[in-house]
């Protein structure tokens, strides 16, 4: 749960070793919205291209999906993804929110066969939008469970 209110745009990650999905959101809508995947090998190039979603979308805070085991205990992703949201307030000077992210990538998979389905795609035409369709429901569930006053 976030400790202070924030009020306006947030940006969401799903953090991955190979790639970042990213999401937007509005606080006083309280829904969120897949926007783009963050290809980059070294971390210099990937910090740039949040640095043109910062500029570009004025964020309040950031939430960062936090990945833990089933039952909640951390491992090794779980420490890598808050180094990631301790390097994003550094470098951004924004305030930084984690949010449980157990489930959200079946769900977000699931969501795209859906998807895929409706719109007649295959699911492997989709698939590119899989990390930022996880980052938006990360989004989602930090929106319904924190107090962020909306």
């Amino acid at each position: 749960m976030p400790e202070a209110v924030v009020q306006g745009t947030l940006l969401a990650f799903d953090f991955g070793e190979k790639r970042i999905g990213v999401a937007t959101g509005e606080t006083l809508l309280g829904s969120a919205h897949p926007l783009t995947t963050i290809h980059a090998e070294s971390n210099d190039d990937r910090f740039a291209a949040i640095g043109k979603l910062v500029a570009e979308w004025q964020p309040v805070g950031l939430v960062v999906g936090l990945p833990t085991h089933a039952d909640g205990t951390p491992h090794e992703m779980t420490r890598l993804a808050q180094k990631f949201g301790e390097r994003l307030q550094r470098r951004f000077a924004l305030p930084v929110f984690y949010a449980d992210e157990r489930l959200t990538s079946l769900d977000a998979e699931a969501r795209l066969r859906e998807l895929a389905r409706q719109s007649g795609r295959n699911s492997k035409t989709a698939k590119p939008l899989l990390d930022a369709v996880a980052a938006q429901l990360i989004l989602q569930t930090w929106f319904e469970s924190s107090s962020h006053g909306s």
